[in-house]
């Protein structure tokens, strides 16, 4: 593990002072561009249609709906995968033979239940997060 500390220390250093260079360049390259169009537009074309935005609907965040569902999908599967690799028995054949192959495709087979089932799982978990979006917004948008 040594052999890499140099390099990333080196490439973490000249990335940050790259970055810095780079924000106070674009910051300067930002207000000469704003003089230049500031020079040439007055107050007036812009009366009446710059404002803050209106908050008064019900905007709901769904990002916490979506990160549980697929949290709980995941969960599901990972217990899923666990409830058929032992009922299967294949956590018990592994080891049991002394051949190496079979032990290897048994292992192998239980690592992609898991694998799939994760996946499965996860995916019909955002798609209820994304069916229950869509059943709120048809709510609100009769309301």
């Amino acid at each position: 593990m040594d052999f890499i500390v140099v390099p990333l220390t080196t490439g973490i250093v000249f990335a940050a002072i790259y970055g810095l260079f780079e924000l106070f360049v674009r910051r300067k390259e930002r207000l000469a561009i704003i003089e230049k169009i500031g020079d040439k537009l007055d107050a007036s074309a812009f009366e009446g249609k710059l404002g803050l935005p209106s908050y008064r609907g019900n905007r709901i965040s769904f990002s916490s709906l979506k990160a549980g569902c697929l949290l709980t999908g995941i969960g599901l599967g990972l217990l899923v995968g666990f409830i058929i690799t032992t009922s299967v028995g294949m956590d018990n054949m592994i080891g049991v033979t002394n051949d190496g192959w079979r032990s290897w495709y048994h292992s192998d087979v239980s690592g992609t239940v898991y694998g799939a089932s994760v996946l499965l799982f996860g995916g019909i978990g955002l798609l209820v997060s994304f069916i229950i979006e869509m059943i709120v917004e048809k709510k609100s948008k009769k309301e």
